[in-house]
């Protein structure tokens, strides 16, 4: 029984966790384009972080060793740092961009520009992980996460054209503005494929002590929950074809998306959807933090743990700390949050072969793993998607910027 509670809790965390700001502008700004034909990209997005997760927590479980741990160990401290500078910087850059929804979201409710609100959500995050345990940091913000099932609901309720939305799942060529498409195409993949995700899972699997017992359930929880969460995500994507889309609005700036749930249901539409930005984003704010410092705490071998008291792991929380005072200056400059999304997303998708290769050769590594290393056919998949993600964001992004957006 207490097993089954497990596996409901992480499936219930796993979708509420999934949407943040980085999934739903990405995703508005597709259906918002290009109706349905992008729906494609949030399915092999989910399809790739779910095989993620579940690899990452099966490492966990039987090698007893977090990712960055591992990494480390087998390549050395010096390979190790490649990854974990790369990483670092980008996630860097997705921390003030969640950081930025969190402020955001209060603006819409006070209006109060949001770099006002820069400094609280800062020192609200860095509390939640100073006072907090792994298990409110994990299962408490995601829970309340799943608000975002409204955005389900309201795909529902105005009736998207089910025939257009399947033919969606193939990919097709743009029949406009092809290197704007491919852009927000390789964002959806940076949104849902982002390498923190899964040294969280990993360095989360080590806190809660998994081992070999656990891994039908990491298998249930990483397609159900991933799976469940990215169908949120394409509800996400319907509501803009159906709602921004025939106003001809182009997602270019945070007050639009409100029309999202605002337009079916009104004020209590767009109470909803501020909620939902302020309750995802803040949840992805602490995990982000408490990546990174896991990441570089356990990559030069330092005392870590969110369970353990702050003098306990003296470095680890001064990591987190440092972080997240690094985030709040980008968003007290007042960068454009959206933009700050979106190209964020896309050097994710760019950079994902530096994190994913190292954490493949591991996952085939009989000495961590024993019986349990990749099948063939999960190593190529994972391999061909991050490849090729990472060839079209290093050639839309300049596109993308030359063309002004």
């Amino acid at each position: 029984m207490k097993r089954l509670i497990g596996i409901a809790l992480g499936i219930v965390t796993s979708i509420g966790g999934f949407l943040e700001i980085g999934s739903i502008t990405t995703a508005a700004q597709a259906g918002a384009d290009f109706h349905y034909q992008l729906i494609w990209a949030v399915v092999l997005g989910t399809i790739c972080i779910a095989l993620l997760i579940e690899m990452s927590g099966r490492f966990a479980a039987v090698s007893k060793h977090t990712i960055a741990d591992a990494m480390r160990e087998r390549f050395g401290l010096h390979f190790f740092m490649v990854p974990l500078v790369l990483v670092f910087f980008v996630s860097l850059l997705v921390l003030a961009a969640e950081m930025g929804g969190v402020a955001v979201a209060i603006e819409m409710v006070t209006g109060v520009h949001y770099p006002v609100w820069a400094l609280p959500v800062g020192l609200l995050a860095w509390g939640l992980l100073w006072y907090g345990t792994f298990s409110v940091i994990e299962n408490g913000v995601a829970m309340l996460g799943l608000i975002t099932i409204a955005f389900l609901v309201a795909a529902l309720q105005l009736g998207p054209d089910w025939h257009a939305l399947v033919s969606g799942l193939a990919p097709t060529l743009p029949d406009k503005q092809p290197a704007h498409y491919w852009f927000i195409a390789v964002s959806i993949l940076g949104a849902s494929v982002s390498p923190y995700l899964f040294y969280f899972y990993s360095s989360g699997a080590i806190e809660e002590k998994w081992d070999a017992t656990y891994l039908g359930s990491n298998r249930i929880v990483a397609a159900v929950g991933m799976g469940f969460g990215g169908f949120l995500n394409i509800a996400v994507l319907v509501v803009a074809a159906l709602v921004l889309a025939p106003r001809g609005i182009h997602v270019e700036k945070y007050t639009q998306l409100p029309l999202l749930l605002s337009s079916p249901w009104g004020r209590l539409g767009f109470a909803l959807f501020a909620a939902a930005l302020f309750i995802t984003c803040l949840g992805a704010t602490t995990e982000i933090a408490l990546a990174l410092a896991y990441q570089i705490a356990q990559g030069f071998g330092w005392n870590w743990g969110e369970d353990l008291a702050p003098r306990d792991d003296a470095r680890f929380s001064l990591t987190y700390t440092i972080i997240l005072v690094l985030a709040t200056l980008l968003v007290l400059v007042g960068l454009d949050p959206l933009k700050l999304t979106t190209l964020s997303m896309a050097l994710t998708a760019a950079s994902l072969p530096v994190s994913i290769v190292p954490f493949l050769v591991l996952m085939n590594d009989r000495s961590y793993l024993g019986e349990h290393t990749n099948g063939w056919l999960g190593n190529i998949s994972i391999l061909v998607v991050s490849v090729l993600a990472s060839i079209v964001a290093l050639v839309s992004i300049p596109l993308e910027i030359a063309g002004g957006s």
